[in-house]
């Protein structure tokens, strides 16, 4: 993991829409389709879950990754900073979540795969409260793609 693999900002936020509008208003940022998905997930103690995620990316680097709020979940807001988590592309998911864990870094939460091994993503919490997102780059490409398919539109 390097300083180049850093991609995107991940915000939770109460509505999808109205983080859109709010964001598009503040900064000019335009959206890719927004993402729904039931999404199998495991804690550091092994608690398996599905959560149903409604998440969009914006279109441009450095991306902003909205992700509505899930109550119960990791993803809930919170009264001092709904900046959830720094987002990393990693081309060696395990490795990198293991050199994390043994930094001073724990697992929170990873993508299910059926066993110990994150599947695409892994959430890792740091001792000043920020947390670190690895995403398997295998999946960038695609990504990237969803990305490009949104036509430019001019900023006003």
């Amino acid at each position: 993991m390097q300083p180049t693999d850093l991609y995107h900002v991940g915000i939770v936020v109460p509505s999808i829409e109205d983080g859109q509008a709010h964001f598009a208003d503040l900064f000019g940022v335009r959206w890719a389709p927004v993402i729904e998905a039931p999404t199998a997930v495991r804690t550091a103690d092994s608690t398996v879950s599905t959560v149903n995620l409604r998440l969009v990316y914006s279109v441009a680097a450095p991306h902003l990754e909205l992700i509505e709020a899930v109550p119960g979940s990791i993803w809930v807001l919170n009264p001092h900073s709904n900046i959830h988590h720094i987002g990393f592309w990693s081309d060696d998911l395990g490795g990198d979540a293991e050199r994390l864990h043994g930094g001073g870094c724990p697992l929170e939460v990873m993508g299910d795969s059926g066993g110990s091994e994150p599947l695409f993503w892994s959430y890792h919490g740091d001792r000043f409260g920020v947390r670190i997102e690895l995403v398997d780059a295998a999946i960038r490409a695609g990504m990237q793609a969803g990305w490009d398919s949104v036509a430019p539109t001019p900023l006003t």
